[in-house]
């Protein structure tokens, strides 16, 4: 019996449209920075193809899980907070996808707990910090990082609700500047290099800043978003790659919320710029789609959540190429 001849898929035909091959086969890879207190453990992993065979970059800041010794037996009930604060293994996810559609992918390997890759480096809580705040006029701090310190989910975490403080004692200053300079500055501009490249070559180029969530609060039989999809309020991203996310997540049947609770933090604030043609995205996943019942390992939806992510990708990727030909890069590359 003869076997029926694969369909093309969105990417081939995207690929096509370029008359190019579609990328097959593995990525590149590359490890950079340094998670302090742990010798030879790098900050973060970039896998991307050369030339990429779609103009979407994948990046994953809050799942990293390389916790040094030292970072653990500071903080108080590490085994319930440390958990809590990740992202938990939504980067399994985010290189399912990136494998099956060819998106560049980043991958912070620093936890969360360490240092917050979704906050400006002045987002600084100075009280959890040994000798305070150093010359304010050599710190200049705006007033929304002051107010997200404050609430205990600054650069480096403070404080959980329903725990309450997260460390036993302050923080050195010198220990603040090595978490910084080892994985806030490079991750960062690693994410920025890896969104021109992409957008040197199609013209506009998106991100995904993938994180995942708690179940949302149900409402008297309402059903609960199981993604929450946010742009800044439009500010960070074409309406019409926001359109392509929901529809995707409307042909699987899934319910999406949009900005609300979640419109995106600082990597958006940072990275978009949609002048130049530099999109982004935060996409938000309850964690019970991928993970088991007690949200610790993977589940029995991860799949069927990598399958939906994907398609997503897939459709926004197209739309982003899209936006590229309007901008009439690919003519002018053409000549």
């Amino acid at each position: 019996m003869r076997a029926k001849p694969r369909q093309p898929s969105p990417m081939d035909r995207l690929s096509a449209s370029r008359g190019e091959s579609p990328v097959r086969g593995n990525a590149a890879s590359f490890s950079a920075g340094n998670v302090p207190g742990l010798e030879g453990s790098p900050a973060f992993t970039v896998w991307q193809h050369d030339p990429s065979p779609v103009p979407v970059v994948i990046a994953v800041p809050h799942a990293g899980r390389s916790y040094p010794p030292e970072l653990v037996s500071r903080m108080r009930q590490p085994a319930y907070s440390a958990p809590r604060l990740e992202d938990r293994l939504v980067d399994l996810v985010g290189k399912a996808v990136a494998e099956r559609t060819g998106a560049a992918l980043l991958v912070a390997h620093a936890p969360r707990a360490m240092i917050d890759l979704n906050r400006a480096s002045d987002d600084v809580d100075w009280d959890m910090v040994g000798g305070g705040a150093p010359d304010a006029s050599s710190v200049p701090v705006s007033s929304s990082s002051a107010r997200r310190a404050r609430s205990g989910l600054g650069l480096v975490p403070r404080r959980l609700p329903g725990l309450g403080e997260l460390w036993k004692w302050p923080i050195a200053h010198d220990d603040l500047a090595a978490r910084i300079d080892g994985v806030h500055v490079p991750y960062h501009s690693a994410l920025a290099a890896l969104l021109e490249s992409v957008r040197a070559r199609w013209g506009a180029a998106l991100l995904i800043d993938l994180h995942s969530m708690p179940p949302l609060p149900a409402r008297a039989g309402e059903p609960v978003a199981e993604f929450v999809v946010g742009d800044r309020f439009g500010a960070a991203c074409d309406g019409a790659l926001v359109a392509e996310a929901f529809a995707a997540l409307g042909q699987a049947r899934r319910l999406a919320a949009h900005n609300r609770p979640y419109a995106g933090g600082y990597v958006l604030e940072r990275h978009a710029r949609r002048h130049a043609g530099v999109h982004c995205l935060q996409l938000e996943i309850d964690r019970r789609t991928y993970l088991d019942p007690a949200m610790a390992e993977p589940g029995p939806g991860l799949d069927s959540t990598v399958d939906i992510v994907a398609t997503l990708v897939q459709r926004m990727a197209i739309a982003v190429a899209d936006l590229g030909r309007e901008r009439g890069f690919w003519r002018a590359a053409a000549e």
